[in-house]
């Protein structure tokens, strides 16, 4: 077996062949145009039966590695902190050059054996884009706000609303009456920036309803969730991916940061909220636990019972684990199932225009 590493880059690919001693049999660069897979396989045909391990092959070489996976091969996605340790340890190889990063990446394929698999793209990496689109959208909305709202307070007294709408700054804006030059100035950028709130207000509401469209034809059940909207669901399912490349549910938790972190001295026994993992998808999870506490839900006994009395607010409880628990299961299952009347709501707070951005 033939492992292959590619160090991808925006210009050009650099690949080299190792075989099982992790012996250098070939290298090989390739400028990146629209012939790259072609030039690659032509040089990788002798190398049979072979392994592809590209880093970084969801990012920078994200199209190379789906142009090699619609091709039929095998690809592994060898993550950069990996092949930074191979460089750290190797001592006759620690340059940092493009050959000896796909040196390092073909040595981590030959060793680790938990390496991601490399999948064609499918209705997760559409909802995975829409819910980073939401999130971009949501982020330049927030920061349009606060920019109004500090113009604002140069221009009025009072005190203005924190969550402000569309409506309510154009209301505010039309009882101001400048009388100075810098006055007038200030108004007349609080009107673009109004504008570009109202141009993000509409690119928004666009947006939930494509998100809408995708989650129902993916045929996820998560939905079915309480706390778990449309907007919601494609943070969980796209930022998830493939749930079962989770071993346990406890795997899954450290992946979202749902998990606690120990922070033990001596006999004292603590642990602490985790502000590792994927974050993203971690807020999705605290909306869905938020909403099942804040109603008669099962969750909502739960964090009762399991926080201490008298214990601060920020310590971890069982909530956000449950939430994650649940949804993790609730994502394996890839047919909708037959909801009538009855179903819980979901939670579709995320797509709050007016809230904070994931």
């Amino acid at each position: 077996m033939f492992v292959i590493g590619i160090d991808p880059h925006r210009g050009s690919h650099t690949a080299a062949v190792l075989d099982g001693t992790e012996e250098l049999l070939a290298e090989y660069r390739v400028v990146a145009d629209r012939r790259q897979r072609q030039r690659l396989l032509e040089w990788a045909a002798p190398f049979t039966p072979r392994i592809w391990a590209g880093e970084g092959a969801t990012g920078t070489g994200a199209l190379l590695a789906q142009q090699l996976v619609a091709a039929g091969e095998q690809v592994l996605d060898v993550p950069p902190t990996l092949s930074a340790r191979v460089r750290l340890l190797d001592s006759g190889r620690s340059d940092k050059t493009d050959s000896h990063d796909a040196r390092a990446a073909a040595v981590v394929a030959l060793r680790h054996r938990d390496l991601r698999p490399v999948r064609a793209e499918d209705h997760v990496a559409m909802l995975r884009l829409l819910a980073k689109r939401h999130h971009d959208l949501v982020a330049a909305r927030t920061r349009a706000v606060c920019r109004l709202h500090t113009t604002l307070c140069y221009l009025a007294e009072g005190h203005f609303p924190k969550r402000m709408k569309a409506a309510q700054a154009a209301a505010i804006l039309a009882r101001i009456r400048p009388t100075d030059p810098v006055a007038m100035e200030r108004k007349a950028l609080a009107r673009d920036l109004l504008a570009e709130i109202r141009r993000l207000d509409r690119a928004l509401g666009d947006l939930i309803a494509r998100i809408t469209t995708a989650v129902t034809a993916s045929g996820t059940t998560v939905t079915g969730v309480f706390g778990v909207g449309p907007v919601v669901a494609a943070y969980l399912i796209g930022h998830s991916g493939g749930i079962r490349r989770f071993p346990t549910a406890g795997h899954y938790a450290r992946y979202n940061g749902t998990a606690p972190i120990q922070a033990s001295s001596g006999p004292t026994k603590r642990h602490r909220l985790n502000p590792r993992g994927n974050r993203q998808l971690n807020h999705a999870l605290h909306m869905a636990a938020v909403t099942q506490v804040r109603n008669d839900t099962p969750g909502r006994p739960t964090t009762c019972a399991s926080r201490p009395r008298g214990s601060r607010r920020r310590t971890p409880c069982a909530p956000s684990s449950g939430a994650s628990a649940t949804s993790s299961t609730s994502s394996s299952s890839p047919t909708a199932a037959d909801r009538g009347p009855g179903r819980t709501s979901g939670n579709d707070s995320m797509a709050c225009v007016t809230g904070s951005a994931p």
